[in-house]
């Protein structure tokens, strides 16, 4: 994925349930991911989230999100009036996710991933033959965490203080 968005792929759109915030996205592809971390199915109240990342510049609010700081290195974007769920981003990153299903048209991108693996819900996952990883194997996000929580496991728990 380049940093810059593919001019020939038109913008895509999306926002809450209620339509007070709104979104346009310059994406460079049409792929997205599935989220599998233990925080992602909290915060979407769902087995796990679909995303997609893209840089923070290529996204143009109409309507701010309400942000929540779900650890000290991260955060997520919500609606404050009917609570759909709509970002995540790390604080030092130039790159944001949005959610799939938060798209006017969510068909417009295909998963081509699975990541964090290891909290994936057996019972709710169809094997659907594509490529998964661990949260730990993410030499990015060990570096964040341990840079905020010491030599902590990345994850919920320690996000709670637990």
């Amino acid at each position: 994925m380049s940093d810059a968005a593919d001019p020939a792929l038109p913008p895509l759109n999306g926002g809450c349930l209620c339509g007070r915030v709104r979104y346009e996205a310059r994406h460079d592809s049409r792929e997205g991911y599935y989220c599998h971390c233990r925080m992602c199915q909290l915060a979407t109240g769902n087995t796990r989230a679909a995303f997609f990342n893209l840089p923070k510049a290529d996204v143009r609010w109409h309507g701010l999100p309400t942000y929540y700081a779900s650890s000290k290195i991260a955060r997520r974007g919500f609606c404050a009036h009917c609570g759909t769920p709509l970002s995540f981003d790390y604080l030092d990153s130039a790159r944001m996710d949005l959610t799939v299903g938060s798209l006017d048209d969510p068909s417009a991108l295909r998963p081509t991933t699975h990541f964090s693996v290891e909290t994936r819900i057996t019972g709710w996952h169809a094997d659907d033959g594509l490529p998964g990883q661990r949260l730990d194997a993410n030499e990015g996000i060990v570096k964040r965490w341990r840079a905020a929580y010491g030599d902590a496991t990345p994850g919920l728990d320690t996000a709670r203080g637990g």
